[in-house]
């Protein structure tokens, strides 16, 4: 699989790869990741709908100190990622 998937669940962003699930707090008025514009080795550029506009917005994560917190190799599990993609629950 080279792929990985961003999602959302009560107020929690989720990434998901392999048998890896990382959970990192969201925005209190995120409703749904619409779609991911851009994957460059941790960092994404996505659409978000948040409950405050009637249109999504520009949203930018950036993985690798998230990865880096959790005592990840950061460089060796992004390594074979070559896209993400919105899950939806």
């Amino acid at each position: 699989m080279d792929y990985a998937t961003l999602s959302n669940e009560q107020n929690f962003t989720v990434f998901r790869y392999g048998e890896h699930t990382i959970r990192f707090k969201a925005p209190y008025s995120l409703e749904k990741y619409s779609l991911v514009k851009e994957w460059d080795h941790g960092y994404l550029v996505v659409m978000a709908k948040y409950s405050h506009n009637m249109q999504d917005e520009e949203e930018y994560i950036d993985l690798i100190p998230i990865l880096e917190n959790l005592y990840f190799d950061a460089e060796e599990f992004l390594e074979p990622i070559k896209e993400v993609r919105i899950e939806y629950a």
